[in-house]
């Protein structure tokens, strides 16, 4: 199949005893060509996207997920991606499965950094389509988040209901999204196998934030954690250096509920002195700057 669309398979991966979800290996810059995006399924109403190392050095990771009254796509990438084809054909795809001939989409975020939003202007003028804004009041007005950040949100798809959990810390807007149905949270920046950049001045809203999404995680069955990049090799510990335009030996992206409890034990330092790097076996917490969001 290379890298065409592939359903998820159910391998356990000893290394951090969570599942494997995804059959295909992802592209990771390691081939001469690879396409602008990758797209594996997790079931027929789930898709994870993935852009392209070559097209930006982020190569983040994309959400795709359907019920019966309309879609949701949780972030639109980096700059010198060209998602919406890619999206488009996913949802064309999936419109001729159900013999359908639309469904609305709902454009989301896991936090309003450059590397999760450029897209966004290519879905606006997309019919039967709402872009939420990237301020917190936005997020919580759209999901219903009644005091940010301690409310949960949701989004009723049509027999299929995300929960999303305010996150900020990693940026003040942002947020994780649950998906019960396949018992995966999309943890965007806050926790993927990479370096998790906070700044000194938001560092306890981000503890604040991990010990909100482990209560929640203790009260809901969570399979998997899916973030929004891979920076780690399967080294413990390693990573590639920033900018890397190639990603050889790279850490699978599913991470287990333990890792939720391995990062909350790890904001429990100090973490005040900026641009240094609290190495944990598959993700380094990187304090960085004050800024202002």
């Amino acid at each position: 199949m290379g890298w065409a669309l592939a359903l998820a398979g159910l391998i356990v991966t000893p290394a951090l005893a969570a599942p494997h979800l995804f059959k295909e290996r992802w592209i990771d810059g390691t081939q001469d060509a690879e396409p602008v995006a990758q797209v594996q399924a997790l079931d027929g109403d789930t898709y994870v996207i993935r852009q392209s190392v070559k097209t930006n050095f982020e190569a983040p990771f994309l959400y795709l997920i359907f019920g019966h009254d309309r879609a949701l796509l949780v972030d639109t990438g980096a700059q010198g991606g060209v998602i919406r084809p890619v999206v488009d054909r996913v949802i064309q795809g999936w419109l001729a499965a159900h013999h359908r001939r639309a469904i609305p989409l709902v454009v989301a975020h896991s936090h309003s950094h450059g590397d999760h939003i450029a897209g966004d202007a290519a879905f606006r003028d997309r019919p039967d389509t709402v872009v939420v804004g990237t301020a917190p009041a936005d997020v919580a007005a759209f999901f219903g988040i009644a005091k940010w950040p301690d409310g949960i949100g949701r989004l009723d798809l049509g027999g299929r209901i995300i929960s999303v959990i305010p996150t900020p810390g990693h940026q003040k807007a942002a947020a994780m999204y649950y998906d019960p149905r396949l018992a995966i949270l999309l943890s965007g920046d806050t926790l993927y196998p990479g370096r998790l950049y906070v700044p000194v001045n938001f560092m306890d809203e981000a503890r604040a934030s991990v010990d909100r999404v482990v209560k929640f995680a203790a009260t809901h069955r969570v399979r998997a954690l899916l973030g929004a990049h891979i920076e780690m090799t399967q080294t413990p510990g390693r990573d590639y250096g920033h900018e890397a335009s190639s990603h050889p030996d790279e850490h699978v992206l599913e991470m287990p509920v333990s890792q939720l409890r391995e990062l909350q034990a790890g904001f429990k330092a100090k973490l005040d002195v900026p641009d240094t790097r609290a190495v944990h076996d598959h993700f380094i917490i990187v304090p960085v700057p004050s800024r202002d969001q």
